[in-house]
């Protein structure tokens, strides 16, 4: 996908209250930009580190600017933007760049399934196969090397695993995608130091025929999008 325009460039401060960030401009002023971000951001809060934002011409918005990038300390690029990851992942499946969920016919977004009343991100349908339920989720954690999902404990994503594995039990295909926000992140490993009761719906999961797929992300001030395949880690 393409930014235009391209994003623009600031300087973090703090992040605050979750959906709040003070960032210094380029002309030396502090200003206050929405965070669309609900995890911990844990390992991407730097403090002084160059950051990007969208703005927006909405007037009815509090905050007009909205958090897109970050960069490391070791000039690593972050998708600060998680509700970005269904975008890429759409594109990325529609451009045949995700060559595992090719060959279907149509594709929708927040479509309600499961017993538990739940959205999934992405439906794949075609006359011919079955249904491709397809459950999106970023990953921005890097530590010691390696890339781990969740950030914090996540009782939703506990339950979209649930839900997946409730579709393979009924004889659809269920996938879920990890859109690797993070250029420093190379695989991705559930996080059972963070969230054990995850980590091991993610083992069974993968037992009863949930595939468990993630793509890397090529991230700019101008333009994102998915480019390759990384390994998952059990």
């Amino acid at each position: 996908m393409e930014f235009d325009p391209a994003f623009e460039c600031g300087t973090l401060i703090q992040r605050y209250k979750r959906f709040l960030t003070d960032i210094t401009l380029e002309d030396g002023s502090e200003v206050t930009i929405h965070c669309p971000n609900t995890g911990s951001m844990r390992h991407c809060l730097f403090p002084e580190s160059k950051v990007w934002f969208s703005v927006s011409d909405n007037p009815k918005r509090k905050y007009s600017r909205t958090w897109e990038l970050a960069e490391t300390p070791a000039g690593h690029m972050i998708g600060i933007n998680t509700g970005r990851a269904n975008a890429l992942a759409e594109e990325a499946i529609i451009a045949g760049v995700i060559t595992e969920l090719c060959g279907y016919d149509s594709l929708r977004r927040e479509v309600k399934y499961g017993s538990e009343n739940s959205r999934i991100d992405i439906l794949l349908e075609d006359n011919n196969q079955a249904n491709c339920y397809v459950e999106v989720k970023s990953c921005t954690l890097l530590e010691d090397g390696q890339g781990y999902f969740p950030d914090s404990v996540t009782t939703r994503g506990q339950k979209h695993l649930r839900e997946l594995m409730e579709m393979v039990q009924q004889g659809h295909r269920a996938v879920l995608l990890f859109v690797v926000q993070h250029s420093g992140i190379h695989s991705v490993k559930a996080a059972a130091h963070i969230d054990p009761t995850y980590a091991k719906l993610l083992d069974e999961a993968h037992t009863a025929g949930v595939e468990i797929l993630a793509y890397s992300a090529d991230l700019s001030p101008t333009a994102a999008r998915l480019v390759k395949s990384c390994p998952v880690n059990r």
